[in-house]
């Protein structure tokens, strides 16, 4: 499962964990990333994702997978994602 958020693009970041000593090792950062499966209305099918928590709160505030993905940006998108916006704005229209 790849460590990267399918709605947001979120992905793990380099850093460093610090010891009191002020000694730097090098670490990464991983985003929390949970497969969910989301009910699309329009589609009238269920929508398997990798997402993250924060992404999650998000489809929520905005009412659902169809309305999250009608608003976002495609650059952000992964391939399946933009390929179900695709499916959900032609359905739309």
């Amino acid at each position: 499962m790849s460590k990267k958020c399918e709605l947001t693009g979120k992905k793990p970041i380099k850093g460093h964990n610090v010891s009191h000593a002020n000694n730097k090792t090098k670490r990464r950062f991983l985003p929390s990333i949970k497969k969910v499966k989301f009910k699309s209305d329009l589609l009238k099918k269920n929508i398997k994702l990798n997402v993250s928590n924060s992404a999650l709160r998000t489809v929520d505030f905005k009412g659902g997978i169809d309305q999250f993905l009608k608003s976002a940006k495609s650059i952000k998108l992964s391939k399946r994602a933009r390929k179900l916006k695709t499916e959900i704005t032609s359905k739309n229209v």
